[in-house]
């Protein structure tokens, strides 16, 4: 059997991302970057607002058997979001720029997606 180019848990995490991204840009936020790779890694959003340089990682769930989004984001995986945010900066220039680090929880069940951001979360 071959398997769907784009699998469920891809789909699933790109509809979380699309639903953070839609909360931001509510807010006037601006989106730099999205899904940005090199080669430690990749950062889910980056976003600019008058200044204020937000680095979110976005988790998305679909029930509660594994908890809440951002519980999914573990010491470890906060140092290497710090870690990306300084390779970024130094590629592309934002180095006065204020930071910060947010996670998007994000759930869908049904209907409309339930965002919930974490503002300077770590």
């Amino acid at each position: 059997m071959d398997r769907p180019i784009v699998d469920e848990r891809t789909q699933r995490g790109r509809a979380g991302e699309d639903a953070a991204q839609r909360v931001y840009e509510r807010r006037g936020y601006v989106v730099v970057a999205r899904n940005w790779r090199c080669a430690l890694g990749e950062l889910d959003l980056v976003l600019i607002r008058r200044g204020l340089l937000v680095f979110c990682e976005v988790k998305t769930r679909s029930g509660p058997a594994f908890g809440g989004g951002y519980e999914a984001v573990s010491w470890s995986k906060r140092r290497k979001i710090r870690t990306l945010a300084e390779v970024y900066i130094g590629q592309h220039g934002f180095s006065h720029a204020e930071v910060r680090f947010d996670v998007a929880s994000v759930w869908l069940s049904g209907g409309r997606p339930d965002v919930e951001v974490f503002e300077d979360a770590f």
